[in-house]
């Protein structure tokens, strides 16, 4: 704080609540919170993969003159892999927020209401997990921790206080396989019904550990909001029946995060294993099924016997912690498995290529049983192999983004109601710390996805803090491994020691981080990335080749999820297209006119050569020396074209008419032009609703809307990676519906919150009404209107300093009222 108050005293503090100080040429935020707390770790033991540890002190609290109550109790918590954090045996909460290699996220809960006078128990369960993963970096485990009790450190690992006693958590088996080729390790326990006395002061038979402290951590505030943990039971029994066991399938099913363990991915080797869960699945089926399709009441017991199962359908699509009390009648072996469908009526646990199961072995009597890890399903079947037990007040404990409550849509149409809540529901679900590009099979911060996410984001909470960390994280690592001089990793924080990345993805960072700066107007993250920047486009520049286009890219050079992938080589036009429009931001976000020169010349190679006189074709590839364009067309070539400037509607105004009448979602039935292969939900479709906004066709876009995503919303109540269910059916990239139909259906054409510009536009809807609330600083824009046959009378409120810009496409007058 002394080197704050000296900033402060010259004038160079912003964002104090932050604690960010930026100096030219540096970044920094870093924070010193915690007084006396070191990082520690049970000692030899701070890389073994999959270690799972309990940390407990006890807090005294005794209210007096210097400490009267209400004096405020915090919790602060920095730790790698991840926590839980529980009071008295209360959940309180579950972090940390990610940061970069070589910076760790602080937590800091407040309990001060929920302590009791006396002895309290506060227990730290925290798992080292040691591999790579696209979801957690593989670093050295530790765990810092203290409690402030008003003024005063009441316990602390390794520094003033009661002492955190440390256990070994071994109910939690360790040597167990991944979850999937991009998450750590399932979960799989054995336990007694003393297991988790610990928590709450009890002498449970845990091993205790010696514990070592860690060198000093470089800490980051969470900079995000603290998730919302609410609880939701099911909605209905869905179905109950037999197992069949014994089963022995011809070929195991065995995914590459079970057999490919070794130097690029990390995880205990299969002959090391102690249960193999996956393995154990495949011997047994679904004999019978009865349907019952009842609606489940809290606290409502569902016995299972052995051999037998149960499924439970939670009303929609939902991210967190999977629990239940258990009463168990005997020894008993529990399979929670989950999926975000049903297939066939069946819970299919690897649908989505993840083991999508929890494992207790239990022994007679009760149980609270939470998993530790987050997962998303809708649909959960808990099967019995061995023993019985009852299932009661079962729950998923929300892990979301908790800022998007004060946004608001309605319309006459309840079609694009549910649109609407499903994409909020996407969005909260992909955007806890970082921005998501699933909370289920991988939970990484993908680029590409986060620019779709970043602009929902900021129309839900009018708040850049996520999109902040994200690129925060990015900014600080000195390099990063694996990877060639300058690129950046497709997916952060993560380690890719396969050395995989995708040159494109790189390239929608810069895209990205331009609409960044028009949010935020953070031009101190702007200038701190421009090194980065340079350094990418450096990278790029060996692959120009005498055209100046960008030919043979290394590694996984991707498109989108469809043919168009296999089009990629020699030289990739969409890429091509991408590659100018990062230029142009590179050039208006660092004034470089150079940049914007090359863009342009880019872009008419690319006309020159890509366009057919009908489409553009997606690649060209080198024989014998000379470039040869295919006949290789695909529909998100098109979109490409229009989105980044290589076209418009009056330099192709052919094309501009086929992919307006022709393309689309009828397309599938109509088999139109079935010589361009078709686009996917990423991102060809979500770039297709965007030109379409640009030509104002909002008529278009929201029926088209509706024919692409309705029925995943309908079916889950999130929005899908692709058009179909046979991968994540929650993709934080999808939540960009929420975007449009502000955009293009309630009106709000843009909001500018650096010059404080609110821009409407009206047009011909086939709707009569419409509302919507978006949250502000300092307030709220709130639009409504309602149209007849001559007018569209509206009402529109909204904070003071902004100024109202209204522009008028429909066919009928104008009526604003006050």
């Amino acid at each position: 704080m002394k080197f704050l108050a000296k900033r402060n005293r010259i004038g160079f503090i912003f964002l104090l609540l932050s604690l960010l100080v930026v100096l030219p040429g540096a970044w920094s935020r870093e924070i010193q919170p915690f007084r006396t707390a070191q990082p520690v770790w049970p000692q030899d033991r701070q890389t073994e993969m999959n270690l799972f540890v309990g940390f407990r002190a006890p807090l005294l609290i005794v209210y007096d003159d210097v400490q009267p109550e209400g004096s405020p109790v915090v919790i602060r918590l920095a730790a790698s892999s991840l926590y839980r954090l529980f009071l008295n045996g209360e959940f309180i909460g579950h972090g940390p927020a990610r940061g970069p290699h070589g910076y760790d996220r602080v937590d800091e809960w407040s309990v001060t209401g929920r302590v009791r006078p006396g002895v309290n128990y506060v227990a730290i369960e925290a798992a080292g997990y040691n591999v790579n993963s696209f979801y957690l970096l593989d670093q050295p485990a530790f765990l810092q921790a203290e409690i402030q009790f008003g003024d005063r450190i009441a316990a602390s690992t390794g520094g003033m206080g009661a002492q955190f006693e440390a256990f070994l958590l071994d109910h939690r088996i360790q040597k167990v396989q991944r979850y999937s080729f991009q998450r750590p390790f399932v979960e799989a326990y054995r336990l007694t019904p003393q297991s988790d006395a610990w928590r709450v002061g009890g002498e449970a038979s845990l091993q205790s550990l010696q514990c070592a402290a860690a060198p000093p951590k470089k800490l980051l505030p969470r900079g995000v909001s603290y998730p919302r943990f609410d609880l939701h039971p099911p909605v209905r029994r869905v179905s109950e029946g037999e197992m069949q066991t014994g089963l022995q399938p011809q070929q195991l099913w065995k995914d590459r995060s079970l057999v490919n363990i070794g130097p690029q991915l990390g995880g205990y080797p299969e002959d090391q294993l102690e249960l193999v869960l996956s393995n154990e699945l495949q011997t047994v089926a679904s004999k019978t099924s009865t349907r019952i399709d009842q609606p489940y009441s809290w606290g409502e017991s569902v016995s299972i016997t052995r051999n037998a199962y149960s499924i439970f359908d939670f009303g929609l699509n939902l991210t967190g912690f999977l629990g239940a009390k258990v009463v168990c009648s005997e020894k008993t072996r529990l399979y929670l498995t989950f999926d975000e469908i049903l297939s066939d009526e069946d819970v299919d646990w690897r649908r989505l290529g993840c083991v999508n199961a929890v494992l207790y072995e239990l022994d007679q009597g009760e149980y609270d049983l939470e998993a530790f890890e987050p997962y998303t399903f809708r649909y959960m079947k808990a099967i019995v192999l061995e023993g019985a037990c009852e299932l009661k007040n079962l729950y998923l404990r929300d892990y979301v983004n908790p800022d998007s409550d004060a946004a608001h849509f309605a319309s006459g149409d309840p079609r694009l109601n549910r649109l609407f809540e499903a994409g909020r529901q996407t969005f909260i679900q992909n955007a806890v710390d970082v921005f998501m590009d699933c909370p289920s099979r991988e939970r990484a911060g993908w680029l590409c996805d986060s620019f779709f996410t970043a602009r929902t984001a900021f129309d839900l909470s009018r708040d850049c803090r996520v999109e902040a960390n994200f690129f925060e994280n990015y900014l600080l690592p000195d390099k990063f491994a694996h990877l060639p001089e300058g690129m950046l990793p497709m997916c952060y924080p993560s380690d890719h020691y396969d050395g995989v990345f995708i040159p494109n993805w790189a390239m929608w960072f810069v895209v990205e981080l331009e609409e960044y700066y028009q949010r935020s107007g953070d031009r101190a993250m702007i200038d701190a990335l421009e090194p980065k920047v340079m350094r990418l486009l450096e990278y790029f520049k060996p692959f120009l080749n005498q055209d100046g286009l960008l030919e043979k890219l290394e590694s996984w050079v991707f498109i989108e999820w469809s043919a168009a992938n296999q089009f990629v080589q020699d030289v990739n036009y969409p890429s091509n297209m991408l590659y100018a429009a990062v230029l142009d931001a590179a050039g208006r976000l660092y004034d470089r006119r150079d940049l914007a020169e090359q863009a342009a010349r880019i872009r008419d190679v690319i006309r020159r050569q890509s366009f057919d006189g009908e489409f553009f074709a997606d690649n060209a590839v080198r024989k014998d020396g000379r470039l040869e364009v295919t006949r290789n067309r695909s529909e998100v070539c098109q979109y490409f074209a229009f989105f980044f400037g290589v076209a418009d509607p009056q330099s192709h105004p052919d094309l501009w008419k086929k992919l307006c009448d022709d393309f689309g979602p009828q397309r599938k039935e109509t088999k139109a032009h079935p010589e361009v292969h078709f686009a996917n939900s990423f991102i060809g479709n979500v770039l297709r609703m965007e030109i379409l906004s640009r030509s104002g066709r909002c008529q278009q876009i929201l029926d088209e809307s509706i024919a692409y995503l309705l029925y995943m919303a309908d079916r889950t109540g999130t929005l899908w990676e692709n058009d179909g269910a046979y991968a994540s059916c929650n993709h934080g990239f999808a939540s960009h519906v929420v975007h449009v139909l502000y955009r293009d259906v309630l009106g709000v054409r843009q909001i500018d919150p650096v010059q404080k510009i609110i821009r409407l536009r009206f047009t011909d809807l086939d709707l009569e009404w419409c509302q919507g609330r978006i949250p502000l600083p300092g307030g709220e824009l709130s639009l409504e209107w309602r149209r007849d046959d001559q007018s569209i009378s509206y009402r529109v409120q909204f904070p003071a300093g902004y100024r109202l810009e209204v522009e008028n496409q429909s066919r009928r007058m104008l009526n604003r009222l006050f």
